[in-house]
């Protein structure tokens, strides 16, 4: 076969210089004539994906990303204990893990009590006082001491909800506000008082007379859960824990009264009240009992996952436990659960889910009758259809 001959420019001289090359066979004619079309076909593709616009990703809410990271989470100190003594080997780690995330407590100083106000009623005197419980704060307290009692007798911290201390107090009550106190049994620290036992109603810091900076969206009551909650985050403290502080220097100063039992003071709450009665016997082992009502379910499917109030989250808890955890740190103390069964921020199966586990951790310790539930037909509220009983139980008559 003759060769081929291609004309190559030669910028040296006039004219051009013909370069022989070697000779193209005509095996590797028929390989161009093949592969030349595949090649111009895939380039083809390549420039048509590329000009395509990038697929939208669907599905990418905040909520959505949100529960599929508690999907995949695993608490790293979820009770599991089978003895005593590997239940005291957990609580040896819960126990600081949980205290430290309730974050830096406030400076104590010297119990300092103020009393501004006496109101005698039936059945008791109520009392309006003052605790220092820090040196930039005074707590007040309306403070009950039945008529009626033991030489020595038995003390309840009452803790009230997001509605403020007058409608579980019945102060400054209104035709409106009786009506919520009655529907939802708001008045425990009453009712308990009436029945004998002293009480304490600490307006927890935030409402009423401590509001500062007025929550928005809130008319009322006076409430800065919002101011309190992000200013305790930026200082490496938290509202729980705060609040919990407060309480514990209302235990310093009921275990200073002639009428008081040291030995036998607990603390109940409804809502945010309940709230903070599951963590202040973690802080106090002065906490003999516990009521928590309303607040009692689990992380996952009602603080992480329904709307509440900032002051309600605990930075951090749903790494180590669900809320079964923490309150099995109170064992073998005695505790109360109170839910509603169409509690809609709190659902009653989650409290359920961690009754059973309550009861496991009550029975490995060998008092399994140191742990009931009221689950009554009813909504966010408070229920007395055991509270009595179970104080008699565990405080005596």
């Amino acid at each position: 076969m003759s060769a081929c001959y291609f004309a190559v420019v030669n910028r040296s001289f006039p004219s051009p210089h013909l370069v022989e090359t070697p000779p193209v066979t005509i095996p590797q004619l028929r390989f161009v004539r093949t592969t030349l079309p595949l090649v111009f076909t895939l380039l083809s593709l390549a420039i048509a994906t590329a000009e395509e616009p990038s697929k939208v990703p669907t599905d990418n809410g905040v909520t959505r990303s949100f529960q599929r990271l508690a999907d995949t989470l695993k608490p790293d100190l979820a009770w599991d204990a089978k003895t005593p003594a590997e239940h005291q080997a957990w609580r040896d780690k819960m126990q600081p893990t949980i205290v430290g995330l309730l974050g830096k407590m406030p400076e104590r100083v010297p119990l300092e009590v103020e009393w501004a106000e006496e109101e005698k009623f039936d059945k008791f005197t109520r009392y309006k006082i003052y605790v220092r419980t820090e040196p930039n704060y005074w707590a007040p307290v309306y403070y009950f001491v039945p008529h009626e009692r033991k030489a020595k007798t038995p003390a309840m911290i009452c803790l009230h909800g997001h509605s403020g201390i007058d409608p579980y107090i019945r102060l400054n009550e209104t035709p409106a506000q009786k009506t919520k106190t009655d529907e939802h049994a708001l008045d425990y620290a009453l009712y308990m008082a009436e029945h004998g036992y002293v009480t304490a109603a600490m307006v927890v810091r935030g409402w009423n007379e401590t509001c500062g900076r007025q929550d928005r969206a809130v008319k009322s009551p006076p409430r800065s859960c919002h101011e309190m909650s992000m200013n305790a985050f930026l200082l490496g403290m938290t509202p729980q824990g705060i609040r919990c502080w407060d309480a514990m220097r209302v235990v310093d100063f009921l275990q200073t009264r002639d009428e008081v039992d040291p030995d036998k003071i607990g603390v109940c709450g409804l809502s945010g009240g309940g709230t903070l009665t599951m963590y202040l016997p973690i802080l106090d082992e002065r906490i003999k009992l516990a009521m928590i009502a309303g607040a009692f379910s689990e992380y996952r499917t009602s603080i992480y996952s329904i709307d509440h109030c900032i002051c309600n989250c605990l930075p951090g808890v749903m790494r180590h436990g669900e809320m079964a955890d923490v309150v099995a740190l109170f064992a073998p103390r005695p505790v109360l659960l109170i839910n509603g069964v169409d509690d809609p921020i709190f659902p009653i199966d989650g409290a359920r889910e961690g009754l059973g586990k309550l009861k496991e951790v009550y029975g490995v310790l060998g008092c399994p009758e140191n742990v009931d539930a009221d689950f009554f037909a009813g909504g966010h509220s408070w229920s007395n259809n055991k509270t009595l009983r179970f104080l008699q139980e565990h405080f005596g008559e």
